[in-house]
């Protein structure tokens, strides 16, 4: 099966293939040619003390072993181009895969293991996929030729040569599952490692160990797990090591097999000196390929589990993805509706609980309520990051499913409570949102959501690389930009989780009235615990338990004197105390 679909990766190099197959042909032929110019230097310029036709040998040998070598480079350049290309095919096949999954499978995935499948793995299978179908090709091609030439020259001793090739078949199948299930153990064990490593040295995870001491604890962690992996590849490299010792006590016998047979032939006359000569020669031609036909079925055998592991991504199937007569949608005036919505992460356990909501377009709606009552998952839920377990969402009247991804996340601006920047310049970040924007646009973004004196203090201005998830600029700075991000997106819906939380008072009244202009005429879904953000809303909803348990305007619900009328005076209350104090 995984030999079929490795083939798929082949066909688009076929003539690049089929030039290679030559230069394996024109190789092979000429491989026999030294062997049997010896012969005739052995057996006629020598003993006839003919000089000339000596050096005409002499330099024959040496023509032909040039021409092997340059044949040979250029089979090499050959290969190496194709296998390059098919790594890159392999690459990119998988990493648009695993974008194309939703957030469910990378919640659950290790971001190590990914890096690891997207590594080492493909960078495993790199010989053979390139080299099998070239390796099998040459060595049979060398196999025919040399038994050819040997039954010419005498057909008792190529008998004798063939008696010692069953050794080298035997253990083939053994040593093959043996070293796979360690290649699987091993890579295995090196996502693992990978793992740990990509969790401790980021800096989020960075600064956990060094906050709690914990860099002795984590270092010991790193030393089992490295050891385990050390472990496993020395059993790996081990394991085969018997069978090979054995091709080499096969490939070192035979010849001394033949000089017997033959030196006890050409005692007779049966035959001359030099064709034994070319014969032990020749072996080379006959045991080498032979051996790397068995070698390659070892290795053929144990790279399946890099296959297995990368065919095992390729074939996840996105749990969201456009419907077969999905269509795009244009600018939305921005209608939200929610039918019996339900999100459950895992079986029976609802994060968003029968959910009725209808967001009028260009309002304001407001999710308040305990941490964990399922408001950040209502916003994933508008731009397909999830599909619900049940009910459906409408935009302007069309269920979201039935929308391309494409166009339904152009609609959409997510500015989130943890920003995220790349480990990028200021303007890379920005374009982002808008690839096709100019400085002016960008500058023009970043002033209205108060970021663009920051940037200017920056060495380079928008040039300035900000550092691995923006970590050169405060937390209230990054918010600023990713706020300035979506500013530039000019999208039709709204999606602000807690997008004001880490600015401070001055900042955050400055974006408060760029919202302002940006919340004209669109849709807006707003998170918020701070309900002093939030007054102004046309439509507070309060959930717990994933389920909306209270709805209206502010003043609607303070009369309510229910949930939210609680929190609201639990919160000013508070305040109050604190400015009198």
């Amino acid at each position: 099966m995984n030999g079929r679909r490795t083939v798929r990766f082949l066909l688009p190099y076929w003539r690049r293939l089929a030039l290679i197959l030559v230069t394996v042909s024109v190789a092979a032929g000429l491989g026999v040619i030294p062997p049997l110019l010896v012969r005739a230097i052995v057996d006629d310029a020598i003993p006839g003390a003919d000089r000339g036709l000596l050096l005409k040998l002499s330099l024959g040998v040496v023509g032909a072993a040039l021409a092997i070598g340059l044949t040979g480079v250029l089979r090499t350049y050959l290969n190496t181009v194709v296998s390059q290309r098919i790594m890159y095919d392999l690459k990119l096949a998988m990493f648009a895969r695993l974008q194309s999954l939703s957030l469910r499978f990378f919640t659950e995935a290790r971001t190590g293991e990914l890096m690891s499948r997207l590594t080492s793995d493909i960078s495993g299978i790199d010989n053979v996929i390139s080299g099998t179908l070239v390796t099998v090709f040459q060595n049979v091609l060398i196999l025919s030729t040399t038994l050819a030439t040997m039954l010419v020259l005498d057909w008792q001793l190529t008998l004798v040569s063939l008696l010692v090739l069953p050794w080298l078949i035997l253990p083939t199948k053994t040593v093959g599952k043996l070293r796979r299930r360690l290649r699987a153990q091993r890579q295995q064990q090196n996502g693992s490692v990978n793992s740990l490593m990509a969790e401790s040295l980021g800096i989020s995870g960075l600064m956990l160990i060094k906050t709690f001491n914990r860099e002795r604890d984590v270092l010991d962690r790193f030393q089992r797990d490295n050891k385990e992996l050390m472990d496993l590849q020395v059993r790996e490299a081990l394991v085969g090591r018997w069978y090979f010792m054995l091709l080499f006590l096969v490939t070192t016998g035979g010849p001394a097999i033949v000089y017997y047979a033959g030196g006890v032939e050409v005692m007779t006359g049966a035959v001359s000196l030099g064709t034994v000569v070319a014969f032990v020669a020749l072996l080379s031609r006959l045991y080498g390929p032979a051996t790397d036909l068995m070698s390659l079925h070892v290795d053929v055998m144990t790279s399946a589990a890099y296959f297995e592991r990368i065919f095992e991504y390729l074939d996840l199937e996105p749990d969201i993805a456009d419907a077969p007569d999905a269509v795009a949608i244009g600018r939305a005036s921005g209608h939200v509706r929610f039918e019996g919505v339900s999100l459950e992460y895992m079986p029976g356990k609802r994060a968003v609980d029968s959910v009725d909501i209808d967001i009028a377009p260009g309002t304001m709606a407001a999710l308040v309520g305990p941490s964990g009552a399922g408001k950040t998952s209502m916003t994933y839920l508008v731009p397909r990051l999830y599909d619900p377990t049940a009910g459906r969402i409408l935009l302007d009247g069309h269920d979201i499913r039935a929308l391309t991804l494409d166009s339904l996340r152009q609609q959409v601006g997510y500015v989130t409570q943890e920003t995220f920047l790349f480990h990028a310049s200021v303007r890379d970040n920005m374009l982002i949102a808008r690839p096709d924007a100019t400085t002016e646009q960008i500058r023009s973004a970043c002033e209205s959501a108060s970021v663009m004196d920051v940037i200017d203090g920056l060495p380079d201005g928008l040039d300035t690389v900000v550092g691995e998830r923006g970590y050169r600029l405060s937390g209230g700075e990054k918010q600023r930009l990713a706020i300035a991000r979506v500013l530039l997106k000019d999208p039709a819906l709204l999606l602000l989780d807690e997008a004001t939380a880490s600015l401070d008072t001055h900042s955050e009244r400055a974006v408060q009235r760029a919202l302002g202009e940006l919340m004209g005429g669109r849709t807006t879904i707003v998170i918020a615990h701070r309900l002093s953000t939030v007054l102004a809303a046309d439509v507070i909803l309060y959930m717990d338990e994933g389920r909306v348990v209270e709805s209206g305007s502010h003043a609607e619900l303070l009369a309510l004197n229910a949930r939210y009328a609680r929190l609201y005076h639990e919160q000013f209350l508070t305040a109050e105390g604190v400015a009198a104090d």
